[in-house]
């Protein structure tokens, strides 16, 4: 959201340049994101009924989706692999170690279906973001990467959480928004951005952004489209889930140095257009190019 506007005030001429600027200190600081914290973020309006954090929430949703689709297990289990794959080739990634499908199986459950592994992490860490102008980034010493499309969408109800169709409708207004100003198809993306706070969210991203029909996104990543070297290399520095929990901000960074070609051991083939995107009470859609 933040980029979206950083964007519109450089278009209207409000700023020439803007730092927008990312810290979180949820390790140092003993940070839960479990039952005392959010309960009391709550007010007290779901928890008695076991909907003591966000994994909760995403847990009941993925419930839902295995009792429409036949989601499995497995498949969350490949999300989780493929992203911790990628880690291991990123230096500063938090966790490197590659997890196999016993491991995975292995993890204790947090909230059924959902395992420890398919919850992001919690961190230190920091990310810089600046945005200017066009005529001064052509100016710039290194090849600056455009924000080529953005979009938001809501789809809030009283509770705030999720609407029936895992906001599939908010998620493709965004998506569609983003990609007309960028003048895109998603034939022309060549990598994802997608924001894991927990695996489901990956799956309610790609459903929502028309990657995949509804119910189709399970099989779909197990057959390991979001691997490196794959047509869609999904959140190649780790994601949420192995690199760093940073709010969206560290994969918005890794976007940019796909583009540049700076990613070293974990680049992909070709980077013309990333699309970042995230399935949430606000869903947002970026594209991410390179310079025409």
């Amino acid at each position: 959201m933040c980029i979206q506007s950083a964007v519109a005030a450089l278009e209207a001429g409000y700023a020439n340049t803007i730092a927008l600027v990312y810290g979180n200190d949820g390790q140092s600081t003993g940070l839960r994101y479990a039952a005392g914290a959010y309960q009391a973020e709550q007010g007290g309006l779901w928890f008695p009924y076991g909907m003591t954090s966000p994994g909760a929430y995403h847990a009941l949703m993925m419930q839902r989706h295995m009792h429409l689709y036949g989601t499995t297990q497995d498949q969350l289990g490949a999300i989780a692999r493929t992203f911790r794959d990628h880690a291991a080739l990123n230096d500063g990634a938090v966790m490197r170690r590659r997890i196999t499908a016993e491991d995975y199986l292995a993890s204790p459950y947090i909230c059924e279906p959902l395992r420890r592994l398919d919850h992001c992490l919690i961190n230190d860490g920091g990310v810089a973001l600046i945005l200017t102008t066009q005529d001064r980034a052509n100016d710039m010493r290194r090849a600056p990467v455009w924000v080529k499309g953005v979009g938001q969408a809501s789809a809030l109800s009283d509770s705030a959480f999720p609407p029936d169709d895992f906001w599939a409708q908010p998620m493709r207004a965004a998506t569609r928004d983003s990609f007309d100003m960028a003048e895109v198809r998603l034939c022309d993306i060549d990598g994802l951005m997608i924001y894991d706070n927990f695996t489901p969210t990956v799956l309610f991203s790609l459903e929502g952004a028309g990657y995949c029909k509804p119910g189709e996104s399970g099989p779909w990543v197990e057959e390991g489209h979001l691997s490196l070297g794959a047509r869609y290399p999904t959140n190649t520095g780790g994601g949420h889930l192995s690199e760093s929990y940073m709010q969206g901000w560290s994969l918005q960074a890794e976007a940019v140095l796909q583009i540049r070609g700076e990613a070293e051991g974990r680049q992909m083939a070709q980077a013309r257009h990333i699309h970042y995107l995230a399935a949430a009470p606000i869903c947002t859609s970026i594209v991410y190019g390179a310079a025409s």
